[in-house]
């Protein structure tokens, strides 16, 4: 049976299982010590995972979760930088599974994707992972077999580094952001694929268009809607399963649980933002308090003080602050389409809470947010925004498409801080051959622009110092340093109505690997043709961010793109193996934004 549940702030249950999560005081042994109420932490050098099916009531409904050690998130692992450890992962499910460390560097036989890095764990079956610890930072760890990762089957990381930090502070704790439904992760699909929308309860009324009428003026506001029309999207569909199934979780509970961590004033408080989600991005800020970030995706950055921050599925930030009485203050995570929040409270002691903020407005997407405008649409041929299915997707020619030397716009050679500006000037894009009359290709961005310096849609002049991509600058140079030799641009590429995802317009089953040289120094540029946001990931190698005139600036495992943006960043073929890379929205990479990155030896 399929379950439904309404939508909810508050809901009537809570995880039954526990969490992995706070890190009481720090001061050495820092790694051994726990914080009342979050027992659930492993360290030291030897692990033992188990992976199985737990009762758990999140909604006030019984049901069955996938779970690592019986708990929602599985247990924190803390390891130390320098150490060799040994994790050895059982499998009590009936189907095959896998774990993977999200963004730490090691040999690719350890990384944890089925088909790529090993077989997977069968059923009664165990892996044993063992590599050394090279760096430190906030990570996390799931599932990459199927929506096992939906179901449960997650949990923090945290590395204790070698030398002291460039910041203190008195307390530490892991605050993860996740997503739960009732439902199971195939009837959800079941229903994206006949109506991609099911899920958005938000779509414009007649009341909408009356005040757009008033705002903007019968004309702007027809052409508007006849624009949407024509492209079969909605401004309002910001994310592809909403509030309406999903219960925003903080460290494995519900709104109504309280996720409670203890401070004394006066004390520096490090908080460990993880985004574990499968599909929703959030928008944190802790009322009555700045938060100073002072790591993104584990790495040091200079510390940047703001009210809020969007987090990206997969992005961590580790924020410092600075309670100073007994009041207590709520942690407030608000999903992008603003049709829930998880919440969590700091305090002097578990049971006292603070206000919970209503939720912001619902924002709208524009056709300037999309990389359009309407001078461009107007002379458009929409045939060609909706492709239609004069292409026989099955028969292309993939052989004659190598997109690990593809050179979309003489990219290999052009002058790079030339292109960036091109973006800001309104240049119009040009699109790769394989997107062109392609029936998993429902539109295309006209003029991308990088973006760095947006705050995010619904996040733009809300009174509140919002951290931007621009924000964010590394403690270290350019860890490589050499002037990339070539340029790989990607495009981002789906269809809303099929639930097709994609890169270049080519679904994985049908995509040729992308191929690296170890040791050589690229550039991939990535260009969001869709409305959607898509965070991407690269496993096994770091992604080094780049401004508009092609200078580093932050060091990241992964990077957002913001529908209608044009992003680049350097990677280092240091790793040698077949990888991963894909968009970590669980969804969109089971239904086809998902490549193989492969780095060979020099010939």
């Amino acid at each position: 049976m399929q379950y439904k549940t309404s939508r909810r702030t508050f809901v009537k249950g809570l995880v039954a299982t526990g969490l992995a999560g706070g890190l009481g005081l720090w001061r050495s042994p820092v790694w051994a010590l726990t914080s009342p109420g979050q027992p659930t932490v492993l360290t030291g050098t030897e692990f033992d995972l188990v992976i199985g099916e737990t009762p758990v009531n999140i909604t006030g409904k019984p049901r069955t979760a996938m779970t690592i050690n019986g708990t929602i998130p599985g247990p924190l692992l803390r390891w130390r930088e320098g150490d060799t450890v040994t994790l050895r992962v059982a499998n009590r499910l009936s189907e095959d599974t896998s774990i993977h460390w999200h963004g730490i560097i090691l040999p690719a036989n350890m990384d944890g994707v089925p088909g790529l890095s090993f077989h997977g764990i069968a059923p009664d079956g165990m892996y044993e992972y063992r590599f050394q610890v090279n760096q430190n930072g906030t990570y996390w760890y799931h599932s990459h077999s199927g929506f096992q990762e939906q179901a449960g089957v997650y949990g923090p990381l945290v590395i204790d580094p070698k030398a002291p930090e460039p910041f203190d502070y008195d307390r530490d704790y892991v605050v993860m952001l996740t997503d739960w439904t009732d439902e199971s992760s195939e009837a959800v699909m079941a229903k994206l694929k006949k109506q991609s929308d099911y899920y958005n309860f938000n779509q414009r009324t007649l009341g909408d268009f009356i005040d757009d009428v008033r705002h903007d003026g019968l004309s702007a506001t027809l052409a508007d809607r006849t624009m949407w029309a024509q492209m079969k999207m909605s401004p309002t569909d910001l994310a592809d399963i909403s509030g309406y199934t999903y219960t925003y979780l903080m460290n494995g509970q519900a709104p109504n649980g309280n996720w409670t961590g203890v401070f004394r004033p006066g004390e520096k408080l490090r908080l460990r933002f993880i985004n574990g989600s499968a599909m929703s991005y959030f928008d944190v800020r802790i009322p009555g308090l700045k938060m100073t970030v002072v790591a993104a995706d584990g790495l040091h950055v200079n510390p940047v003080s703001v009210d809020e921050f969007r987090i990206a599925v997969a992005e961590t930030y580790d924020v410092i602050v600075e309670p100073e009485d007994e009041q207590a203050y709520t942690i407030f995570a608000q999903s992008m389409d603003r049709t829930g929040f998880a919440r969590g409270t700091l305090a002097v002691r578990e049971g006292l809470s603070a206000p919970v903020p209503e939720t912001d407005p619902r924002p709208e997407l524009s056709m300037q947010d999309m990389g359009m405008d309407h001078g461009s649409m107007a002379g458009m041929d929409h045939g060609a925004v909706q492709p239609t299915a004069e292409k026989d997707h099955s028969q292309m020619d993939h052989d004659s498409m190598n997109h690990g030397d593809m050179d979309h716009s003489q990219s290999s050679t052009m002058d790079h801080g030339a292109d960036a500006t091109n973006g800001a000037m309104g240049a119009m894009q040009q699109h790769p051959a394989s997107e062109e009359g392609n029936p998993l290709v429902d539109m295309q961005t006209m003029m991308p622009t990088h973006k760095l310096d947006d705050p995010g849609l619904g996040l733009r002049d809300n009174g509140r110092r919002t951290l931007t991509y621009a924000d964010l600058r590394s403690t270290f140079p350019d860890p490589d340093g050499r002037e990339p030799s070539r340029t790989i641009e990607l495009h981002l590429t789906g269809h809303m109505e099929r639930f097709s995802w994609s890169f270049d317009g080519v679904e994985f089953s049908d995509a040729e690997p992308l191929r690296l040289t170890y040791g050589e120094r690229v550039r991939i540029t990535l260009v969001n043709d869709t409305m959607m946001t898509h965070p991407i990931h690269l496993h096994g190698m770091w992604s080094d961010l780049e401004d508009e005139n092609g200078h580093f600036m932050v060091r990241k495992h992964t990077i957002d793109m913001p529908p209608g943006s044009r992003r680049s960043y350097r990677v280092t073929a240091d790793a040698l193996g077949r990888w991963a890379y894909h968009c970590h929205l669980l969804f969109h990479m089971e239904m086809g934004m998902f490549r193989e990155v492969r780095v060979d030896e020099r010939t």
